[in-house]
C-alpha cells in the first residue's frame, strides 16, 4: 500500500510541476504475504522477496538506460537490494566508476540471517549490497554492488548488538543522530555527499522514512524517537539536489495502516521534490 499512498499524495503531478517528464512504471508485482509460506525463519520469505527485488532491478535498470532518474517507492527497505544493484551496474557500465550510496535510516539494515534477532529481511539489504548475505539478495546484479568506502549511513540511532559488530567490521562511513545533534545536519549532509561522491560515477540515495522522528513521519513500521525533524530531512535532500550527483532515489517504509491522514506519504512526496530540485525561491 505504500506506493499507492505516495501516488494519492500527488507524487507524479508534483514532480511534473518541476518541469520534469514523469513516467509511472506501475507496481512491481509481489505476492500477498498471507498467501505464501514464511520458509527459513532466519530470513523470512526470502525467495519471494528476492524475486521481487530482481524485478525491481530490471525496471530500475531499464529506466536508467532510458536516461531517467528512478524514484523507487515502497513499503519495505528490502527493495533497495534491487534498486541499488541496478544503479551500481548502470554506473559501472556507463562511467567505469563505482556507485556512491547514501543510506538514510534509523537502522543499519546490515544484519544477516546469522545475526538477525527477528529474521526480517528488511533489516538485511545493505549487508547484501556489500556482498555479504542473504545470498539470494547479494546475487542480484554484480556482487558486491557497493564498496564500504563509498557507502555512507546517515541518521542511525537503533542497532542490534551483533549488527554493531557487522558495521564496524565492514568499514562503511557512519553518521549517527549524535553526530547530527553535535555538528548540524548541513555539515553532516555535506560530508556524506562528499564521501559518496569521491571517485564514484554518481550517488544513489536510499531514504527510509523511519529516519524521521515519528512526530513528522508516523506512518512507518519501526518508528524510533529522536530522528530528523521536518527541516533536517529537507535540508539533506536539498543538498543532494545541489550536488547534482543524484542518479536514483528510494523512498521506503511508508505504511498507510499506521499513518495519520496520509501525513507520511505526503511528507515523502515533499522530500522527493526537494531531492529533484524544488527550491524555496
Amino acid at each position: 500500500m505504500g506506493p499507492s499512498a505516495l501516488r494519492i499524495a500527488g507524487l507524479a503531478a508534483q514532480v511534473a510541476a518541476l518541469g520534469r517528464t514523469v513516467v509511472d512504471q506501475g507496481n512491481v508485482p509481489s505476492p500477498i504475504r498471507e498467501s505464501v509460506r514464511e520458509g527459513d525463519a532466519t530470513q523470512k520469505y526470502i525467495r519471494e522477496i528476492a524475486e521481487v527485488c530482481q524485478a525491481v532491478y530490471g525496471t530500475a535498470r531499464r529506466s536508467l538506460d532510458a536516461g531517467a532518474i528512478p524514484v523507487v517507492i515502497g513499503g519495505d527497505h528490502s527493495l533497495a537490494a534491487g534498486s541499488v544493484a541496478a544503479s551500481a551496474d548502470w554506473v559501472t557500465a556507463t562511467t567505469t566508476r563505482p556507485l556512491g550510496l547514501i543510506w538514510v535510516d534509523a537502522h543499519g539494515d546490515m544484519n544477516t540471517p546469522e545475526t538477525s534477532e527477528s529474521g526480517n529481511v528488511h533489516g538485511m539489504p545493505l549487508a547484501a549490497l556489500l556482498g555479504q548475505a542473504p545470498r539470494d539478495l547479494a546475487s542480484i546484479g554484480s556482487s558486491p554492488s557497493v564498496r564500504p568506502e563509498h557507502t555512507v549511513l546517515v541518521g542511525i540511532r537503533n542497532l542490534d548488538d551483533q549488527e554493531k559488530d557487522q558495521i564496524r567490521a565492514a568499514g562503511v562511513h557512519l553518521f549517527t543522530m549524535k553526530d547530527i545533534d553535535r555538528d548540524g545536519i548541513a555539515r553532516v549532509a555535506e560530508r556524506a555527499i562528499a564521501l559518496a561522491s569521491e571517485g564514484t560515477g554518481g550517488v544513489h540515495v536510499s531514504f527510509d522514512l523511519d529516519v524521521c522522528d515519528p512526530s513528522v513521519a508516523p506512518g512507518v513500521g519501526t518508528p524510533v524517537r529522536g530522528g530528523f525533524d521536518y527541516r533536517e530531512a529537507h535540508m539533506l535532500m536539498e543538498l543532494v539536489a545541489d550536488s547534482q550527483r543524484l542518479i536514483a532515489l528510494d523512498l521506503v517504509e511508508v505504511n498507510p495502516t499506521l499513518d495519520v491522514r496520509n501525513t507520511t506519504a505526503e511528507f515523502a512526496v515533499e522530500l522527493a521534490l526537494s531531492a529533484l530540485g524544488k527550491r524555496i525561491i
